[in-house]
Formats: structure tokens, sequence, C-alpha cells
């Protein structure tokens, strides 16, 4: 199991975007500079991030806005936005168990809640995690390392 780069590349855009916005225009060619991607994935992620109104875009060179305070855009929002999981489900299970064997029969009904569970817990947590926290530690980061 693992959740997709799309994930981590779009929270690596809100790091880019609050950063340097009040330096340059925050492009999605800029943007896949600092992701070290092809502009095209930036593009498409900026659009499912715009869609979930958490980011404004300007066409040609207008650059890339964030549209909600920091604190309010949550892990668990970038991760719908995103679309990190397909159908809902964090574990996609093997298609065919054997339905003659006990094991094979049975074992969505042992697993499917307690998958559940997990995916639940995990949710969970991302709610508790903002932008405006990432943000924070990238800024002590950069000021740590450049001197600023």
């Amino acid at each position: 199991m693992q959740i997709s780069s799309r994930f981590t590349i779009a929270i690596h855009i809100f790091a880019c975007v609050n950063t340097y916005a009040n330096e340059r225009k925050v492009t999605s060619e800029f943007l896949a500079s600092s992701v070290n991607v092809n502009p095209v994935i930036i593009r498409k992620l900026l659009l499912q991030l715009k869609a979930a109104g958490l980011v404004n875009v300007q066409r040609g060179t207008g650059g890339t806005t964030i549209a909600r305070p920091l604190d309010e855009i949550t892990f668990y929002d970038v991760y719908n936005a995103v679309e990190c999981i397909e159908h809902g489900e964090l574990f996609h299970f093997h298609e065919n168990p054997n339905q003659e064997c006990p094991v094979g029969r049975n074992i969505h009904l042992i697993l499917d809640d307690r998958l559940r569970q997990v995916q639940q817990a995990m949710e969970n947590e991302m709610k508790k995690i903002t932008i405006a926290d990432v943000i924070g530690d990238t800024q002590r980061y950069i000021e740590g390392i450049s001197g600023r």
C-alpha cells in the first residue's frame, strides 16, 4: 500500500506558493522546477486543488495563490483534492479470493471492518495537520539553513 506521490507534491506546492508568493509569480513551471517533475503534472494537481477551492490559479503567467487561510487547510483536504485513493478506499483488496478455500471465502468478512478502521484513523490524523503546520516548519528550516 502506498499513497500516490500526488499528495506530497501537492503539499510541496503549498509550501512553495507560500514561500515565494511575495517574491515572484508562482507558475507551474516554477513549481515544477522545485518539485523536479514535468509542469504537466503540476498543472493537473493545480486544477484539482483549484476545483477543491484550495488554490487560485490564473492562466498564463498569472501564477498561483492559496485560496483559504493556511490553518483551515488540512492534510485531509489535500488528500481528498488530489484523489489519492480509488473509490474512497485506501486499501485495495485482491480481486478474486478462492471461494473454495475457507480463508478465501471469508477474508473480506475478516478484514473489511478492520481496514476501514485503519483508514478512518489515518484520515482523522490527517484532519489534525494543517498546511500552516507545514509552512511553519518550512520557514524554520529555510531560516536555519539560509540564515534569513
